[in-house]
Parts: structure tokens; sequence; C-alpha cells
């Protein structure tokens, strides 16, 4: 019933702003600019758990080589510090990633866009099994992103499963991001945004699941945008062990 109800939820959503608004900080939006467009951004996350403290340092390439396409690679770097065991930094999992926008239907001042999303991670990172950062394991990731997006307000949607097949954490996810502009449109682009943005993931075969909610703010500024966000469980239903205490979010994209 609850997954029904989350799919409903999803195919009526909403997405982030157009114009006004910039990329949400740990969701994910339809929304593409033109094509040829390169894309340069960096997420790092400091997550806090019950395990240590992992910094996780992202270095992402996106290029649209249509308006409706998207192709990247994240090349990313972690330093690592158990509780218990070993300390240090290496090469965290590669991932590659695609995006297809397959529908789109626009209104004056507002637009609805799906895309379908593959995000397939290389194990190249040493086994600390942290998810999303480096498993030493192959993933296969498959979902559909969705979003409403008008001048005053935005909601994303993200749906889809992650596949592990030599692992333990094949995981069900839905992610939906709500963003509030605190400026009025202008051009060149200078906005403020405020992003409100929920996390559910759901890993079958260890009977976890985790609800984090992640409150962020953005400065987008022409091409440039500058991103913050905390990260903290509302629900972390997950070994005694393993719980995730928060997470901060620092980041920066650049477009050209």
């Amino acid at each position: 019933m609850r997954i029904k109800f989350l799919l409903y939820v999803f195919f009526i959503g909403i997405g982030s702003l157009l114009y006004a608004q910039g990329p949400p900080i740990t969701a994910d939006k339809p929304i593409m600019l033109g094509g040829k467009s390169i894309t340069v951004r960096t997420l790092t996350e400091i997550r806090n758990t019950e395990r240590g403290t992992f910094v996780y340092v992202p270095l992402m390439l996106h290029y649209l080589p249509t308006s409706n396409s998207l192709i990247a690679i994240h090349i990313p770097f972690i330093n690592y510090d158990f509780e218990v065991g070993d300390s240090g930094s290496d090469l965290a999992d590669i991932q590659l990633l695609g995006k297809y926008q397959f529908y789109r239907k626009d209104a004056t001042g507002k637009t609805f866009r799906l895309v379908a999303k593959t995000v397939q991670t290389l194990p190249t990172g040493p086994e600390l099994d942290l998810m999303g950062q480096s498993t030493g394991l192959y993933q296969g990731y498959y979902g559909i992103v969705a979003g409403y997006e008008t001048l005053k307000y935005g909601i994303s949607n993200e749906i889809g499963y992650n596949w592990q097949p030599n692992g333990t954490l094949d995981d069900f996810r839905y992610k939906l991001g709500f963003g509030l502009p605190l400026l009025k449109p202008q051009y060149p682009n200078n906005q403020l945004n405020l992003y409100f943005e929920y996390s559910n993931f759901w890993v079958f075969e260890r009977d976890w699941y985790q609800l984090l909610y992640a409150q962020g703010i953005q400065y987008a500024r022409k091409n440039v945008t500058f991103d913050l966000a905390v990260q903290i469980p509302i629900v972390n239903d997950v070994d005694a062990n393993r719980k995730l205490q928060y997470s901060i979010f620092l980041g920066t994209r650049y477009t050209f």
C-alpha cells in the first residue's frame, strides 16, 4: 500500500522551478539546458555515521548532445575514518550517467517533463559497504524523473530501483523535492533558492529503511551556482551500528 501511494504521488508530482530556480541539491530534475552545453559540478558530502566519518568528493562532467539527452561521468574520491578499523583516502566508485527526456508539455510560465535515467556504478572503489559512495561492487540504477515547473514554486520527483547483482544493497528509492525562489525572476539570472528534499530507501535483502530530509539553500548567479544542504534521518531503520547521524553537502557548478 505504501509503494502504491508513493507511485501515485510520483506521477502527479511536480518539479523544480523554470528559469527562477537552479537544479535541486540532493535530488534530480528533468529540465535540461540547450544541446551541446557542458556542466562541471562537484557536490562534496561529509557523512557522519555510527561507523565513522566519510568525506565524498566527486568531480562531475555533464554533456548534453541534444536538448533532450544527457551523458555524464562522475569521478569521486573518498576519505574514510572508521570508529573501529582503517582510515585513508582512495578513488571511490566511478559512475556513468545517462538521461533521456521522453515527454514534455509546456504552457505559459510552466512545464511538465518526464525523463528516463540510468546510473551505472563501476567497482573502482574500496569495498567499504557505503551506499552511494564506495562498495567496490557493480551497480545499475534505473529510474524515472518527473517535474512540473512554474515561476513561483516547484517539486521534483524520482522513483527507481538500484540493482547490485553481487551484493546485498539492492534498493527501491523514491525522492521528493520542493523548491522555493526567494527573489523575483530576472535576467541575467540572480536567484536565491530554498530546497526541501526527502529521500526514501528500501534495502530489501538487509531489511533496512531510511527516510532522510535535507534542508538546502542555493545561490545562482548567471551560469554559476553554489549549494549548501544539511541532511538528517527522519526514519533510520538500519542496523544499530550503521545509523546515519547527519550529512553536510557543499557544492558548486558551472555551465558553459
